[in-house]
């Protein structure tokens, strides 16, 4: 899909939501007409999402849990609707990349079927070097398209030697992939 982004995460909690509305916002302030977009949320009981269910679980669990499928034609379909509205459609991921949305098709393969390129939220904490390089390997395996990692600062109590060193060691692994830490800065 031309006009989209899926804001993915290596983990929940990583930031995805925040990435996604500075996105978003950015894009609006360059003159886009904007939308936003999240498939499936868990551990809510309102949502916008297109999907939502109440327990805090991996996607095919939480419907699971309420007699329910994610259907994948009906977010594909969603999807077109709010596309034709809008410039460009800013998706929020749910959870990491490899999450089952039922128990035969995991979220990185439809965002791969819908061609859908790929911004990485990366919590900058101890082991956030782990989670994003795996990460970038199961896109580079899909051949998916990374448009760059993003690593939000999400607790002040971790060592700032390591706040430091992740985004830059991530960048020299993954190469040409453009790393931003916490408010767009480039490295």
């Amino acid at each position: 899909m031309r006009n989209a982004i899926f804001v993915a995460g290596t983990d929940t909690g990583v930031g995805k939501t925040v990435v996604t509305g500075l996105v978003a916002k950015y894009l609006a302030g360059e003159g886009y007409k904007v939308a936003t977009q999240k498939w499936v949320e868990t551990g809510v009981t309102k949502s916008k999402a297109v999907f939502a269910f109440k327990l805090p679980a991996s996607p095919h669990l939480a419907a699971k849990s309420e007699g329910k499928t994610i259907n994948i034609a009906k977010i594909k379909n969603d999807l077109k609707k709010l596309s034709r509205k809008a410039d460009i459609v800013v998706i929020e991921g749910t959870g990491g990349l490899m999450v089952p949305l039922t128990e035969k098709i995991l979220l990185i393969d439809v965002v791969k079927k819908l061609k859908i390129p790929v911004l990485l939220v990366c919590a900058n904490r101890l082991g956030a070097i782990n989670h994003a390089l795996l990460s970038l390997e199961a896109l580079k395996a899909r051949k998916m398209k990374v448009l760059g990692v993003v690593f939000n600062h999400i607790s002040k109590k971790e060592n700032r030697s390591i706040l430091k060193d992740n985004p830059g060691i991530v960048k020299k692994f993954a190469k040409k992939v453009p790393v931003w830490i916490n408010g767009w800065k480039k490295t």
